[in-house]
């Protein structure tokens, strides 16, 4: 007997034998509900309207339809359905940031426990957004270095902001730097004008936020 607790779970993937691992190991938690299985995104796309699942894990490279572009069109037609990327290709960051910004508010690897997809299954339920700590620090780093495009400091003026964030003044990073006070005043300028800061304080946290220092 199903009850209110019970999570409705779609599986979605090009290779059978996948599915039938998942199926099994769905069956170890009383909470956790198979009610179908789709072998790429138009099958499942259908049957998110048949069965209305709670959550679908969704394999991101297959054929006809792949996983990102079924994403979108599952969230954009069911809302209340959460997608969890379920993928095995670890080292492409392009295809977590690509699953997220379809929808996905999960992204995890096919090597997590059975335990810890269980708990990222009901944690995504819940409305908390998941990821494996790779996915997270390819994000990371990702975002870091969009932020050091965007913002275009220098390679001087990378050195100058480390030194401004350990709190040296002026005049002891002109020392430090061996030039005038005169030009680490214009660099410091410089560095508050690209990162949007109107102190040194701001320019520190701007730093700190975007990671723009190693």
């Amino acid at each position: 007997m199903v009850d209110n607790k019970t999570i409705r779970i779609l599986i979605v993937d090009d290779h059978q034998v996948v599915r039938q691992g998942f199926a099994v190991f769905l069956k170890t938690f009383p909470d956790l509900l198979l009610v179908g299985e789709a072998a790429d995104g138009e099958e499942a796309l259908r049957l998110c309207g048949e069965v209305h699942p709670d959550v679908v894990l969704m394999d991101i490279i297959m054929p006809h339809m792949d996983g990102v572009t079924a994403t979108r069109l599952i969230r954009q037609q069911y809302p209340n359905i959460k997608v969890v990327a379920f993928t095995s290709y670890t080292d492409n960051r392009h295809n977590a940031q690509k699953a997220l910004q379809a929808g996905a508010t999960g992204y995890l690897f096919k090597d997590v426990s059975i335990s810890e997809l269980a708990q990222a299954i009901r944690s995504v339920h819940d409305g908390v957004l998941v990821l494996t700590p790779e996915v997270s620090q390819l994000l990371m780093q990702a975002s870091a270095a969009r932020a050091q495009r965007e913002f275009n400091l220098s390679d001087r003026e990378r050195e100058i902001l480390a030194l401004l964030v350990t709190g040296l003044s002026n005049a002891q990073i002109a020392q430090r730097l061996s030039v005038s006070r005169s030009a680490i005043k214009f660099h410091v300028s410089s560095i508050l004008g690209k990162l949007g800061a109107t102190s040194r304080t701001e320019a520190v946290t701007i730093a700190h936020q975007y990671k723009l220092l190693p």
